[in-house]
């Protein structure tokens, strides 16, 4: 009889037992642009597609080849919410390839890319497009109820002094717009907060945050200004006669010093809190995609893989406790699917929704207690910082939500192959208190 898992862990083979290996062949990414700024007109599914339609000119993929699309959002339209059906309906894709919508907040891609990965794995498909777009721009303001049940009753009554009784009952508190909030709706803390409190319980300085910010910004402008980082992005036009292409991120500081982000005050805590805006991942608009292949496809097409999908894992914590820390309960269940341990690993990414977050992630690696209560007997171990995030994150580079997953994924298997390493790690933190953690090996 098989020994019982530890509570919160799912009994699930590795991708690698399937028999099927998924390769991934190519990424692509639109710029990631601060919301408000240059991107602001381009919708989520206006971003999603320019990433598409990249991603199958670099690949050189026969659309008619492609058997599905799974995107990611959190914030989706209401008017087309099912965004992977509509990246889908471009005319650059047969109408018959099936497509759907994820939602996993900041680990959607993520989502998108694991469910599609699962059915090559299954032998459901061979060939496969997976990713996200999120327009932080364009959040969608909501009425309150009182005046929408208003509108709702006046649409339905049959006489012009019915419609004008119900619109009197309209107050001025009524017509207050509602905007969503990055906050969690069981706790009604934002995200901001909760990377305060995480920094306060795992002893997260100031200065330790500030000096990982500026890390962030020193890699990801090296990335963009040898071409690293903007190999992986399609170019887009922008402003009113789209006489203005952005070819790379807008929010990566090259001049910024600690001197500069000491400077800054906290946001979410100005009494005792240690985040600042810039030690956290801006509102970012952007997309991004990668194109996955069973193995024996691609040999048979002549795609040459970059990387291939070896374990992945997903977790959750209560999110009143330390909202951002589950991948602390993830990595450790990859690793053991992929039949890897850390020093196994050559380069490791972390998103980066705020340097405390990252910061906490990389004492739970080392913990024992985090350990133990993920079911292992010792810590995943310390992550040597040369490895980690050699590219820069999310602070520096920015954070469309739904795109995120999809953009780490690129950039580690492009790095691996640039630097000859065999597995790479990578994990990404999620409101709700949810984790992710994925295993890569190069081609």
């Amino acid at each position: 009889m098989a020994p019982a898992l530890p509570r919160g862990q799912i009994s699930h083979m590795a991708l690698r037992d399937t028999g099927r290996r998924v390769a991934i062949v190519a990424g692509v990414r639109t710029p990631f642009a601060k919301a408000g700024s240059v991107l602001k007109d381009l919708s989520a599914i206006e971003l999603g597609k320019l990433a598409v339609r990249e991603l199958l000119a670099r690949s050189a993929v026969e659309p008619g080849d492609v058997d599905l699309l799974a995107f990611g959002t959190v914030i989706p339209s209401v008017l087309a919410p099912n965004i992977a059906r509509e990246v889908a309906l471009m005319p650059q894709l047969p109408k018959g390839v099936q497509a759907w919508s994820v939602g996993r907040a900041c680990a959607s891609a993520n989502q998108a890319i694991t469910d599609a990965a699962d059915q090559i794995a299954l032998g459901h498909a061979d060939v496969a497009i997976a990713g996200g777009a999120e327009s932080l721009s364009a959040v969608p303001i909501l009425h309150s109820r009182g005046f929408s049940d208003a509108l709702v009753a006046a649409s339905k009554a049959k006489t012009l002094g019915g419609r004008l009784a119900a619109l009197a009952r309209i107050r001025p508190r009524d017509l207050v717009p509602i905007t969503p909030a990055i906050a969690e709706p069981t706790t009604g803390e934002t995200m901001g907060q909760s990377a305060d409190k995480m920094a306060k319980l795992n002893g997260v300085t100031r200065a330790e945050q500030d000096a990982f910010a500026l890390v962030s910004h020193q890699r990801a402008a090296a990335g963009s200004a040898d071409g690293r980082l903007t190999a992986e992005i399609v170019p887009v036009p922008t402003g009113r006669g789209f006489d203005t292409v952005l070819d790379r991120d807008n929010g990566v500081r090259a001049d910024t010093s600690l001197e500069q982000l000491a400077m800054l005050k906290p946001v979410f805590d100005r009494a005792y809190g240690s985040v600042t805006a810039g030690n956290a991942s801006p509102l970012t608009d952007g997309a991004a995609a990668v194109l996955l292949m069973s193995e024996e496809r691609a040999k048979a097409t002549g795609a040459k893989p970059i990387a291939y999908i070896r374990s992945y894992a997903y977790a959750a914590l209560d999110p009143g406790e330390q909202l951002l820390q589950a991948p602390v309960l993830a990595a450790p269940v990859a690793l053991q699917r992929a039949g890897l341990a850390l020093k196994d690993i050559g380069l490791v990414e972390m998103h980066e929704a705020f340097a405390a977050q990252v910061l906490s992630n990389l004492r739970g690696f080392e913990s024992k207690a985090w350990a133990e209560r993920a079911g292992f007997s010792t810590p995943v171990g310390e992550v040597d910082r040369t490895k980690l995030n050699v590219m820069g994150g999310s602070i520096a580079i920015g954070h469309p939500f739904g795109a995120t997953g999809a953009r780490i994924t690129t950039t580690l298997v492009n790095e691996l192959a640039r630097r000859d390493a065999q597995f790479g790690l990578m994990t990404v933190c999620a409101a709700g208190g949810l984790g992710f953690a994925m295993v890569v090996e190069r081609a």
